[in-house]
Order: C-alpha cells, then structure tokens, then sequence
C-alpha cells in the first residue's frame, strides 16, 4: 500500500515551483513529485492562506487544512513534509509528533535557525522512533552522486581544493553546499571566516569564509541575492577541474592530460565530459531515495542528525564573526 503523504506548507517549495510546468520534464515541488511516485499517496496539505488552499485542491484534488490539528484528525499520513518557513519548523515537527506517528518526516533545510530547536527536532523524533530526513535535494541527485564516487575511487584525486559562490544566506542556500562538500569531503574540521559580510533579512549570515573538510579546502564567497541568484562551484583535483555550475544543472570534469606541445608538463582537457544530473526532476530524486529509505534499502539522504551537524558546524563558523 502506498504511504499517505500530508504536506504542511503550499509555498514554493510545497506546492509553486512548478505549477506551470510540464510533468514530463519538471518536478521541482512536494506536491508533484510525491503525487506522481507510486510509492506514495498525496492525501492532503496545510496552509493558513485560503488561496494556497484552494489552488492545492483544484490543482491535486485532495483536501487542504487550515491547521495540522484538522488534518491529522482525518486521516493517517505515513509522511510528513514540513515546507513551512524556517522559522516554522520547530513548531511545526513538534505539532505533528504530538497528533500522530508517522514513518518519516522530510523537512526543509535548514532544519531551524536556532540551534536548540533543531537539536530538539532531531531528538524528538529519534524519542518518537520517527526517521528524520532533511530536503538537501541534490545529495539525491544522480549527477553528484557520480561526483561523490569520482572522488572515493580518486579519479577525482585529493588534495583537493575549491571555490563556491552562494547567494541568499549562509543558512538558507549556503548550507546547501556546505552539505553537499560533507557529502563529497567528509565531515567539517576548520574554518576562518575571512569577510563577515551582510545579514539577509537581518537574521541570516551571508560571510566569505574558507572551510576545511576532510579531504579538501573550499572558499565560500558571498555573491547579491538581490542583483541575481548565483550558485556555482569549481573544484581542482591533481587529475583535473570539475565545474558544477547553474546549482548543479551543468557539471562538467576536465582531467589532466600530458601538454601536446610542451613535454612534461600537463594541461586540462579542452572538451569536457558532461556528467549527466536530474536537477530537473530533483524532487522526484529525493521522494524516490525516500521510497527506498522507508524499505530499508540503500539511499543518499540526508538524515535528521547530518543536517544536525551540517548546521552545529555552520553555527561555529558564524559565530566566529
């Protein structure tokens, strides 16, 4: 039987990315991509805003709550999303263990500002025997993924040494790449925070720091949310360049090769070799990795306590300011 799937939260990520867009080639949304998986049964969804209701119900046919509470009296839901706004989590996780038990709970990154909160969040479920997960989508995504093995097989051979830009806040979007790099680096060791930088919304750090993973150095730079969004990485390995630009819908890697001209010395390839991603479809990548974590089967997410530990260390490098 498929898992009923409850989602709290019709905004971008709940419900809009992709309201307009082709099913066939975009599923960048809660709503769609567990409508579609057939794993799972999206059976309704949580929203104050009377029009996120009624656009969820005439666009999915399923019912929309203005409270958890209502929601949860109607019915068992074997997933939570939690798609509220950040500051929202904590009461929202804490709200949905109190009426219900569910299998899994995915939750927006990150999982809360406040670090207390978020240590609670992922004590609460491990008390409630509720797996955690956390929507950093692109440790799902086959085209990282491939990354990751390059670099464990050291066809993307250590030292390595990068840059990322970020925009949008060190927590918000930051932490999407400073996630992803424990996923290809291992776990955080040091960092020096080198510009403090702005505050987004006056809340959220935006500072350019250098961070030490285990198996590599990256720079993190700041770039202006309100000029354009900018997310883009280049890391250099001893056997070559990769590129990972455009959020991770381009990735690219250029191994050293012997100097045709010059003997002995050695140049990046000029034609890359595209590595294949899903970004398009990066929800359905993360529901379908779900459907395999409540099967207990192999899987790429990130649980509640790596996220836990994503945002202990990114709370280190911000309170060095």
């Amino acid at each position: 039987m498929p898992n009923n799937v409850l989602i709290v939260g019709l905004g971008q990520i709940g419900m809009e990315y992709d309201l307009a867009l082709d099913p066939a080639m975009s599923v960048y949304s809660h709503a769609r991509a567990f409508s579609l998986h057939p794993a799972f049964k999206l059976s309704g969804a949580v929203d104050p805003a009377e029009t996120q209701r009624e656009i969820f119900e005439s666009h999915y046919g399923q019912p929309a709550y203005s409270n958890i509470e209502n929601a949860l009296k109607v019915g068992d839901a074997g997933v939570v999303v939690i798609a509220a706004s950040t500051v929202e989590h904590y009461r929202v996780l804490r709200t949905v263990l109190a009426h219900s038990k569910p299998k899994a709970i995915l939750c927006e990154k990150p999982l809360a500002y406040d670090l207390a909160e978020a240590r609670q969040m992922v004590e609460a479920c491990d008390c409630a025997g509720v797996k955690l997960f956390v929507n950093y989508v692109r440790r799902a995504d086959p085209g990282a993924i491939d990354v990751k093995k390059r670099i464990e097989s050291t066809e993307i051979a250590g030292p390595i040494k990068g840059f990322a830009w970020y925009s949008k806040g060190f927590l918000h979007n930051g932490s999407h790449f400073f996630n992803l790099f424990e996923f290809w680096l291992g776990a955080f060791i040091k960092a020096k925070v080198l510009d403090s930088g702005n505050r987004l919304d006056s809340q959220d750090p935006e500072p350019d720091v250098h961070v030490e993973f285990e198996r590599g150095k990256v720079i993190f730079m700041a770039a202006w949310e309100e000029a354009f969004s900018h997310h883009t990485i280049e890391l250099l390995s001893h056997t070559g360049r990769l590129r990972y630009e455009q959020g991770g819908e381009y990735i690219a890697w250029q191994p050293s090769i012997p100097d045709s001209n010059f003997s002995g010395y050695k140049v990046l390839k000029a034609t890359p070799e595209i590595i294949e991603n899903g970004m398009n479809r990066y929800q359905w990548n993360v529901v379908n990795q779900l459907s395999d974590a409540l099967a207990d089967k192999q899987n790429n997410l990130c649980t509640g306590r790596q996220a836990l530990a994503t945002l202990e260390s990114m709370h280190q490098i911000i309170n060095q300011r």
